[in-house]
């Protein structure tokens, strides 16, 4: 019989956090605006359709769990991804979110029978 390896709570507990801040729809949309590349708060704004409070807030939260890096130029601040494995993360999701659809609507095929 293998032997599972204990995993400690503080390391679990930075598990959820990380999985957490992707939990929130705004942050996911953030993300996906810096996948093309840096941008500052205000094109951002314009990319998202999210108000400048929000952006800036969640902002904040991704730049300390360090998914998002923080860039002064000049007057202004860019963002860009700091770990774009974050990318190969949502892509497995939606792969098996894609899997789960695909066998529900085969499983709706089946009414489709009792129907003129």
């Amino acid at each position: 019989m293998e032997a599972v390896a204990q995993v400690s709570p503080t390391a679990l507990n930075r598990i959820a956090e990380y999985f957490k801040v992707l939990s929130e729809v705004s942050r996911l949309h953030i993300l996906c605006c810096l996948r093309s590349g840096e941008k500052n708060v205000t094109e951002i704004i314009e990319n998202t359709g999210l108000g400048q409070a929000n952006v800036s807030k969640h902002l904040k939260i991704l730049t300390q769990l360090g998914m998002v890096n923080r860039k002064p130029q000049g007057v202004s601040v860019y963002y860009e991804i700091a770990d774009p494995s974050i990318f190969k993360l949502c892509e497995i999701v939606c792969d098996r979110l894609s899997m789960a659809l695909e066998a529900q609507s085969q499983e709706l095929e089946v009414f489709s029978l009792f129907k003129d």
